[in-house]
């Protein structure tokens, strides 16, 4: 009976366990095909460009019964989904087509990587179980949705790198789950909500890169589990609240780039486990605080660009690990710590623009682990020979303008990795020694405004990779060496202000990167030598007041970039060449005081000149405040008559013959203008009128606007016309690009070329500037399109002093907004469109140097069904080396411009076949090692998370670089990897510093 009964039990048992099992099963299997159709309904709202989602397929034709085994898809025992993991697949599209009902079991949604936009949605809050939420680096806009903040399961949120542009939510506080918040790179508005500090769990909080107000919450010590806070680049202001040296835990605390005021917090010594405190450029002021000396385990202070004010604490001495110290420009005086590198770690030390005294102390003398040491602008005193001492390591030191002296010891000649020495406006003696031609790393050396005497050395021909030289306000004798002239990269020469006597050597017009060159107040003589004609970027040429003789050389008239001309105060004899008239960007010139004769060029800087310009010379003429030039007469004497019959008609003969490949030609290209004005008739023309102009951007308005295209609004030029800034009568900026008149045989290019505009104007991308209309007619033909301020990244670069205002940051994200562009281009855009000219001279940077892809004279559309086979075109070094054997367009000729035109944005000049060649030596392939020939010595070396981006995009310049099209990436890859890889590099360096600091 019983064991009966048992079996009846079991036989139950089994039938409700299998009733069970079929029923979950069923269940699971309800589930998991909705959770299939919901996929494969949101698949058809995507674009999918590197077919990753091919997987993804209806259940019915593929035999599965979940989608469990999909690409990125990860599921439970219950075969419902738990994870979708797809970042970094090229997937294009908005989350609007998603339900998120449809995932109860969520746990994990990364789509970070991609391009999605829109908005996100606030039935996002429906996924319930969320733990893991990323979607960092696409391109959603609009706010951040309250609902966020009922996912009380999330412990990991990322929605960096989009264009948010809302305010925080309030209901954020909500997230008590919540271990990293990253919101940084948005543009997020107003205030840090309060509620925040109630995240007890919270340890990354990243809110840089935005533009958040107000003050940092007063209660943020509260939020006792935070490691690291980088709150930089926002608007934030007021003080730095006490209650933030509570934080016991805190490794990383960066609040640069803000309004903050008041002093640093006394108790800022309680952040015992503090690895880098970053407080640069804010408002902040007071003394630096005592207990500094307490944060014994800092590795990075920068508090630079402050009002602080007393003098550097001792105490600084006490941090044994202090590997960079930055101070600079602040209201700092007194004396340099004495044991400032007593822990031997100090790489970086910044001190410029302060008023310090005393000498260099021992410590720092001895300190071999110095990489970069900038002391300028101080009132430090000391001997230069004694005080220093050998650097192996040491790329750039800057002790100029103190009070220095003594002489230049030959020691300096063994810190062999040195790029830029400089050590100008001190009262430094003796002369240059020749072992400073050793330091052939050297990229800028200057040791203007001293006392030196005694000779250039010619060892300094040596330095083939020197930039930039300035010995000028010394005493120094004797001639220019000619082994100078090995210095090819050479952008900037002032020798001005010394006893140099001699000619000028011939090997000067080796400097074909040369744009500054000052050579006046010497003693300088004989002719000047016509080589200097090559220079064809000199935009300074300074020879005055010296004792150069005979004619200025015609080789002159190619000096096409130069904007300013002083050779008064010599002898030079002879008249003006008549070939000056081209020089059309020259705006200052002075040629007073020589022995010079005739008219006066016919050009703008000539003819506005003040008389002062002019005088102490023989018979000048034609100009304002001269005579004018007396009228020729015919000779009357015998004698003249027959020097005239010997010399003239052999002269005039060989004239002629030399001028006949010049002026025949303009006279059949003047004759074609002529017959095709007569063939279009002057009504002829088209100009699109676009709304933000109001529909009144006319025709007339330009001519007007211009002068009728005159050169005072010229503000560039290229190979297919100029360009003219352009004012309107509603007070609108424009650029306006006049055409060359085409002749016959353009006439077929330039109609293709205005189709390929009509599609131009339909496109629409924050980084490739906006053309506004165009118009073709027989007098004029122009594009007109927006106005940027800061004109062309190649005009930037070659200045100094605005190349030093274009940091890591700015360039970095230059080399972002061309790669987005680019992608854009090839596609997004249907037909694609590939740009064939991508140089440094076609992007131009706007206010906020977001950098626009600009002169589209060149680009081609890729029609499916056509060979797209054309003529050369490009800026030569940026063209592929596929156009050597053929003449076929794709989009891979843009990828090798821009592989080029990064590595010139990192350099801050074109990179030559050295550079290119350090880029693909083995250094760059261990991690964070970057050649310093690659980067431009004219900023600090990049550290932190720049220093990673920066090594990425270089990694990425190899296979843009390569010399089969087939190995080059996409734009879309090279976009996403430059805009998105380094983000996860500084994900990773962070978890790791959580993990294990």
């Amino acid at each position: 009976m019983g064991t009966s009964t048992s079996k009846k039990c079991l036989r139950s048992l089994s039938f409700f366990i299998t009733f069970v099992f079929v029923f979950i099963s069923s269940a699971s299997c309800v589930a998991s095909a909705e959770e299939a159709g919901a996929l494969l309904q949101w698949k058809t709202s995507l674009q999918d460009h590197r077919s990753r989602l091919t997987s993804w397929t209806s259940l019915h034709s593929s035999n599965t019964t979940s989608p469990c085994t999909w690409f990125a898809i990860s599921c439970n025992t219950a075969m419902s989904v738990i994870k979708i993991n797809l970042t970094k697949s090229g997937l294009q599209g908005t989350l609007s087509g998603f339900s998120f009902s449809s995932f109860p079991n969520l746990e994990h949604f990364d789509l970070s990587m991609n391009s999605i936009f829109g908005t996100i949605p606030p039935q996002i809050s429906q996924l319930s179980k969320l733990v893991y939420l990323d979607l960092s680096c696409n391109r959603l806009n609009g706010s951040v949705p309250a609902s966020v903040g009922n996912l009380s399961n999330l412990a990991y949120l990322d929605l960096c790198r989009n264009y948010l542009n809302s305010s925080i939510p309030l209901e954020m506080g909500n997230l008590s789950s919540l271990v990293e918040l990253h919101l940084n790179t948005n543009n997020l508005t107003g205030s840090i909500p309060s509620t925040l500090v109630n995240l007890k769990r919270l340890r990354l909080l990243y809110m840089y890169e935005n533009m958040l107000a107000g003050s940092i919450p007063l209660d943020i010590g509260n939020m006792v589990s935070l490691r690291n806070i980088s709150l930089h680049d926002n608007n934030l202001s007021g003080a730095i609240p006490a209650s933030l040296c509570d934080l016991r835990n805190l490794t990383l605390l960066e609040l640069y780039r803000n309004n903050l005021s008041g002093p640093i917090p006394e108790n800022i010594g309680n952040l015992k486990s503090l690895l880098v405190l970053n407080l640069m450029e804010n408002n902040l002021s007071g003394p630096i605080p005592l207990s500094v000396g307490n944060l014994s385990k800092l590795q990075v202070l920068y508090i630079r660009d402050n009002p602080l004010s007393g003098s550097i604490p001792e105490v600084i001495g006490n941090l044994m690990n202090l590997i960079v110290f930055r101070v600079a420009r602040n209201n700092l005086t007194g004396y340099l710590p004495e044991n400032i590198c007593k822990g031997g770690k100090l790489e970086y030390f910044t001190a410029n623009g302060n008023s310090l005294i005393g000498r260099i102390p021992k410590s720092l003398r001895n300190c071999t682990t110095l990489y970069r040491v900038r002391l300028d602008g101080n009132q430090i005193t000391g001997n230069i020979s004694e005080d220093f001492g050998v650097y192996p390591n040491l790329d750039y030191i800057k002790l100029s303008d103190n009070k220095f002296y003594g002489e230049i010891s030959d020691k300096w000649g063994k810190s062999l990795q040195l790029t830029n020495f400089e050590i100008a406006g001190n009262n430094i003696t003796g002369s240059i020694p020749p072992e400073l031609g050793n330091l052939t790393q050297l990229h800028l050396l200057n040791l203007s405004s001293n006392h030196l005497v005694g000779k250039i050395p010619m060892e300094l021909g040596r330095l083939t990779l020197l930039v930039k030289l300035m010995l000028n306000g010394n005493q120094l004798s004797g001639g220019i060496p000619q082994e100078l002239g090995s210095l090819t990269d050479l952008e900037y020469l002032d020798l001005s202000t010394n006893n140099l006597s001699l000619p000028i050597p011939s090997s000067l017009g080796n400097f074909m990167h040369l744009h500054h060159l000052n050579l006046s107040n010497n003693m300088l003589s004989q002719k000047t030598p016509y080589q200097l004609g090559m220079l064809l970027q000199l935009s300074v040429l300074d020879l005055s007041y010296n004792s150069l003789d005979e004619e200025i050389p015609t080789e002159f008239f190619g000096l096409d970039s130069l904007v300013t001309l002083n050779l008064s105060h010599n002898n030079l004899s002879g008249g003006i060449p008549g070939t000056f008239d081209k020089l059309h960007g020259l705006e200052f010139v002075d040629i007073a005081y020589n022995q010079l004769h005739g008219p006066i060029p016919n050009n703008k800087a000539f003819q506005e000149a003040p008389i002062e310009a002019f005088l102490g010379n023989k018979g000048l003429c034609n100009a304002t405040g001269l005579q004018p030039c007396p009228s020729k007469k015919r000779p009357n004497s015998k004698v003249s008559f027959k020097i005239v019959y010997l010399v003239v008609p052999p002269v005039v003969g060989a004239l002629i013959i030399a001028s006949c490949g010049i002026y025949i030609p303009l006279l059949r290209r003047k004759k074609r203008q002529q017959t095709e004005e007569c063939d279009m008739p002057p009504k002829e023309f088209e100009l699109r009128l676009i709304s933000i102009f109001g529909g009144k951007l006319l025709y007339e308005e330009i001519i007007k606007a211009t002068e009728d295209f005159d050169d005072s609004y010229c503000i560039g030029r290229g190979g297919f016309g100029r360009v003219y800034k352009a004012k309107l009568p509603s007070d609108d900026l424009v650029a306006v690009k006049k055409f060359h008149s085409p002749c016959d045989g353009e006439r077929s290019f330039q109609m293709e070329f205005l189709n390929e505009v009509r599609a131009l104007t339909e496109i629409r991308h924050r980084n490739i500037v906006k053309l506004y209309g165009f118009c073709s007619h027989s007098r004029h033909s122009f594009l007109v399109y927006e106005y940027l301020e800061r004109g062309s990244l190649f005009s930037i670069l070659a200045n100094d002093e605005e190349a030093s205002k274009l940091d890591w940051s700015k360039r970095v994200n230059i080399i972002k907004g061309v790669a987005h562009g680019l992608s854009y281009m090839h596609s997004d855009v249907s037909p694609p469109i590939v740009h064939r000219d991508i140089s440094s001279k076609n992007i131009l940077l706007d206010a906020e140097y977001e950098a626009c892809i600009s002169d589209f004279g060149t680009a081609k559309l890729l029609e499916q069904d056509s060979s797209n086979w054309t003529t050369v075109a490009g800026t030569f070094g940026y063209v592929a080396p596929e156009f050597a054997y053929t003449l076929k367009v794709t989009e891979k000729c843009d990828v090798y411009s821009f592989g080029v035109l990064a590595l010139e944005v990192i350099k801050g000049q074109y990179p030559n076949n050295i550079l290119i060649g350090s880029l693909l030596s083995p250094a760059l392939s261990r991690e964070g090692k970057i050649p310093v020939e690659l980067l431009d010595g004219r900023l600090p070396p990049p550290t932190d998370k720049v220093l990673d981006e920066i090594f990425t995009i270089l990694k990425l310049a190899v296979p843009c670089l390569h010399a089969n099209p087939k190995f080059r990436p996409s734009m879309l890859d090279a976009s996403q990897i430059i805009t998105l890889e380094f983000s996860q590099i500084e994900n990773d360096r962070q978890r790791a510093e959580f993990m294990f600091g």
